[in-house]
């Protein structure tokens, strides 16, 4: 039986797999995506303090 990792390493080398990366780094690329991304880890960030 395939573990896990293996599925998912599966899934990124598949063409669907390299589809779904090439769109995660476009979306990475937009500068009002890192600024809600920052916004984000900013918040988790100060609730552990």
């Amino acid at each position: 039986m395939a573990t896990l990792m293996d599925r998912v390493r599966a899934y990124m080398r598949s063409p669907k797999g390299r589809q779904t990366i090439e769109s995660a780094e476009r979306m990475a690329r937009d500068p009002r995506n890192q600024h809600k991304a920052r916004r984000l880890l900013d918040r988790f960030r100060s609730r552990r303090h």
